[in-house]
């Protein structure tokens, strides 16, 4: 995982309509990168819909709210549709990022070792920094605990 005070690795993927969007377009303002396994599966989708009812929240303080997994664009169109999600879910089929954030690791399930997304979250601050790092995010509570820790 990366650390506390690095620079964050910038990307440029692709939105849920297409759009390129990179990290640095969004200097001068906080960012939360959520990383996450699988649109639909019932973790990311209870983690998703917490960043949902969260939204205004983040929207008060100016903070923007981007979901990475390597889903395709087309899935991610519906994941925001099913969930009402108003945030942008970003594409990496590729792991450009995954692996830039070091949330590309071997999972152990029921002893087959398996590649995955790590589920985590960066705060990355207005410079570009990372500020806060939450390594194993809780699909139920991380949003919660950010916005919290944001309104600290």
């Amino acid at each position: 995982m990366l650390e506390v005070g690095q620079k964050a690795p910038d990307f440029k993927l692709q939105n849920q309509d297409g759009k390129w969007v990179s990290l640095s377009q969004f200097l001068g303002k906080k960012v939360i990168i959520y990383f996450y396994p699988k649109n639909h599966t019932p973790g990311c989708t209870r983690q998703a819909c917490a960043f949902r009812d969260a939204y205004d929240g983040f929207k008060n303080l100016d903070v923007e709210v981007i979901g990475i997994s390597k889903d395709q664009t087309s899935s991610h169109v519906k994941f925001i549709e099913d969930y009402q999600l108003p945030f942008l879910l970003l594409s990496d089929p590729h792991l450009e990022a995954i692996t830039a954030y070091q949330v590309w690791v071997d999972k152990n399930n029921y002893g087959k070792i398996t590649k995955g997304v790590k589920r985590s979250t960066y705060i990355i601050d207005e410079q570009g920094l990372i500020e806060k790092v939450f390594e194993k995010a809780n699909p139920d509570t991380n949003a919660n605990d950010i916005l919290s820790y944001l309104q600290s």
